[in-house]
């Protein structure tokens, strides 16, 4: 019996398969493939190759990917390093990996300089998350080693983590809804818990059936906790305590802090029950 494999984390097509699954998937033919970094603050990862593809979820500055392809057009089919989702990626967004990341960026977003000074236009934005790495200080700035010069209190040492998701959660609220997004330019509710996890040093899968799945062990509602993952079928949120949570929604298109009450009635009456709470601790 053939082993099954989920598409979203597995990096094979009929015509094309990453070579380690030689023997294990059916594929035209099979390619090492490529170890490359992502150079633009945020690149999206696609279903297709075009600009109009859904999008499935987001690359951040400093990630790696392992590429498989890069077609005419200029799309690279890989896999992320960080949480193994595979898709299309813009190619243009991609470079040969540098030097390790050493810090990441602590703020909501950042802006990066090209020399040690506020007043000079910024050459790129970087969102929480991103990372870089830094080969010197100058005058408040954290030099990187491609030049650039972003402000010292926006970074933290990549060894660094913070110590409550749910406080990291909530510097997002306001934050637009975005399916697949994981910036403060738009973000989803999967990607949400997933930034936030991350930032504690928390390993987290992409989507919400994945996070449901592996993360923390079974609680129930009656007995919420701050940091409690409640789950529906396709959406999750946070819960900050035993009457609220907050979460990336499409009813509000952006993400809220609501009573838990009120977002499981108003759920609850489009004919979706919670499927099940994860504690993490």
């Amino acid at each position: 019996m053939a082993t099954r494999f989920d598409p979203r984390l597995t990096p094979a097509r009929p015509d094309l398969a990453a070579a380690h699954l030689r023997g294990k998937v059916e594929a035209a033919r099979f390619v090492e493939g490529a170890e490359q970094q992502v150079i633009a603050g945020i690149a999206p990862l696609r279903k297709e190759p075009a600009h109009d593809a859904p999008l499935l979820t987001e690359a951040l500055h400093g990630e790696r990917i392992t590429t498989y392809e890069t077609d005419e057009e200029g799309w690279a089919w890989g896999q992320l390093e960080s949480d193994n989702y595979v898709g299309w990626i813009p190619a243009a967004a991609l470079l040969e990996p540098g030097p390790a990341p050493t810090h990441r960026v602590a703020a909501l977003r950042t802006l990066v300089f090209p020399g040690p000074s506020i007043k000079l236009p910024p050459t790129e934005a970087l969102p929480f998350g991103a990372t870089v790495a830094v080969e010197r200080e100058q005058d408040g700035f954290a030099v990187t080693a491609a030049g650039g010069y972003l402000p010292r209190p926006h970074l933290a040492p990549l060894a660094s983590h913070e110590s409550d998701f749910v406080a990291v959660a909530e510097r997002f609220v306001g934050t637009p809804y975005l399916w697949g997004g994981k910036s403060s330019l738009g973000v989803d509710c999967s990607g949400l818990v997933q930034v936030a996890l991350a930032a504690c040093g928390i390993p987290c899968p992409r989507d919400s059936d994945m996070q449901e799945g592996t993360l923390g062990k079974p609680a129930n509602l009656a007995g919420l906790q701050a940091g409690d993952l409640i789950f529906w079928k396709g959406h999750v949120a946070i819960a900050r305590g035993r009457n609220s949570l907050i979460h990336a929604n499409a009813f509000h298109m952006a993400v809220t802090i609501e009573p838990v009450a009120e977002a499981l009635t108003r759920i609850g009456a489009t004919g979706s029950q919670v499927t099940g709470v994860r504690r993490l601790k």
